[in-house]
């Protein structure tokens, strides 16, 4: 697919105009200039045109190893994905010397590189005429011809940017439609009860070989999110160090596992709450909850040296009321020496998890050194594994089963005298397992009855480690 990166000095609004071109506010937008730090790219549209975009961080003059160093670095990265550049200035302001120098940089790079890539110059917020008059005839000067008056922030010159881009445009580019999770459309669900032709595990699903597992790395600032992902990819691909909060935005990056594809997300750091004051910040989480939201699979990062802390356990609580498959990554596992400390650093994380995340028992656990790239392999099998389980589908007439084999051995407690009988069971749903059951009185159902069904069904059925829901409802005969 034809790919575009977006380049230019910070604050010159080349993430608003990401957004606008994919569609989606998927970049953190603000006036603070050096918002964005790594480079992302998404599927998006030039008018009818389907394109790929990169965001990239704002270009300076810095070459060192400091955070605006590693930015520029990013953004090298991410021109040498591109097949076309759209180089950003801003109207109001005008041509600046950090604009000159970088315009002189791209011709250089162009020169330095096989491959020459066409630069389009647009010339941004140019919503009032008369104010950026002065910055229009000023950007002849940089030397890349005609700059495109835009603004990112209303539409407007978007179909010049088409024309520009349109000389440089493949002759064919393959339309490939999303597919969302084909499941069934179940419109009454009560019409299921002793359905003897319903039986999810039967229905057939299209194939999803092709699709990419969607997997979320989350957790608090500074616990190695980012080195992990580069471990993994075994590239430098986002930027990482030891300063708390580097990544901002949910930066998605296609990869293959043992031949199963992946799109894998590294999100910013998440702290408490009351500890959130800046709106950047805000963004940033708001932008990693989506991310856990979006994901099939999260791989919550915890430090060995502070295991699971109140914020690691709100973070776990939301990804499993989410629904997601959760794997816990104790990283920098090579600080904890002798066999004795790592023994009692894995019985106080059992520990924490059975006493704080009773919902779901049995959640799996890689001990990993994203530093050294030790466990990682481990790490992602399990994230398969896991992946297969959430999936899992069970027979309708295995479960009704079960569900009298259990009843008969523990039966729900008697409502004014009168047993509260289990009738019906199936499965209506994957992503997490969720079942239905039909009972004579489910108000009166106790909690403490729920969760022996369904710490049974994970026991009994292998669907340890993931979320299971249960929905209660009222059978057709109450009265039997």
């Amino acid at each position: 697919m034809f790919t575009i990166a977006i380049i230019g000095r910070p604050n010159v609004g080349k993430s608003t105009l990401f957004n606008r071109l994919v569609k989606k506010r998927m970049a953190i937008v603000d006036d603070t200039p050096g918002v964005t730090r790594d480079w992302r790219e998404a599927e998006g549209y030039l008018l009818d045109q389907k394109v790929r975009i990169i965001d990239t961080a704002g270009l300076e003059e810095a070459f060192d190893d400091s955070i605006q160093g590693r930015m520029r670095k990013q953004t090298e990265e991410g021109l040498a994905q591109a097949d076309a550049v759209l180089f950003l200035i801003d109207g109001r302001e005008g041509v600046t010397p950090i604009d000159e120098h970088f315009a002189s940089w791209l011709r250089k790079n162009n020169k330095g590189n096989e491959k020459s890539l066409p630069v389009i110059l647009a010339v941004n917020k140019c919503e009032n005429e008369r104010a950026t008059d002065a910055g229009l005839g000023e950007a002849y000067s940089l030397g890349f011809g005609q700059p495109i008056p835009i603004s990112s922030a209303h539409g407007h010159g978007i179909e010049d940017l088409y024309h520009a881009f349109e000389p440089h445009f493949p002759e064919e580019i393959t339309e490939e439609e999303h597919q969302g999770d084909q499941l069934p459309d179940i419109e009454n669900l009560d019409d299921l009860e002793g359905d003897a032709h319903f039986d999810f595990a039967a229905i057939e699903i299209a194939d999803e070989d092709d699709k990419p597992i969607k997997i979320a790395i989350v957790g608090r600032p500074n616990v190695g999110k980012s080195t992990l992902v580069n471990a993994l990819l075994n590239d430098n691909r986002v930027m990482t160090g030891p300063e708390a909060g580097i990544t901002r935005d949910a930066i998605a990056v296609d990869w293959e596992f043992q031949d199963h594809k992946i799109k894998l997300v590294d999100t910013a750091g998440m702290r408490k709450k009351a500890k959130v004051d800046h709106n950047i910040e805000k963004m940033s989480v708001e932008d990693s909850l989506r991310a856990i939201r979006l994901a099939q699979v999260c791989i919550l990062v915890i430090d060995a040296e502070h295991i699971l802390d109140k914020q690691d356990l709100q973070i776990a609580d939301h990804i499993i009321s989410e629904g997601r498959a959760m794997i816990l990554a104790i990283n920098k596992w090579d600080l904890i020496k002798g066999d004795g400390a790592k023994k009692a650093a894995l019985d106080e994380i059992n520990y924490r998890l059975e006493t704080s995340l009773g919902q779901v028992r049995n959640i799996p656990s890689c001990s990993v050194s994203a530093l050294n790239n030790r466990n990682l392999g481990f790490l992602m099998q399990t994230v398969l594994d896991t992946y297969a389980i959430w999936n899992k589908r069970v027979n309708t007439s295995k479960l009704n089963r079960w569900m009298h084999a259990r009843e008969s051995q523990n039966p729900a407690p008697l409502y004014e005298g009168r047993s509260n009988r289990l009738k019906y069971m199936t499965q209506i749903n994957i992503r997490p397992p969720t079942f239905a059951i039909w009972v004579s009185r489910p108000k009166e159902l106790p909690d403490t009855y729920k969760r022996y069904l369904m710490n049974g069904l994970r026991d009994d059925f292998d669907l340890k480690g993931i979320p299971v829901r249960l929905l209660v409802r009222t059978s057709k005969n109450p009265f039997n």
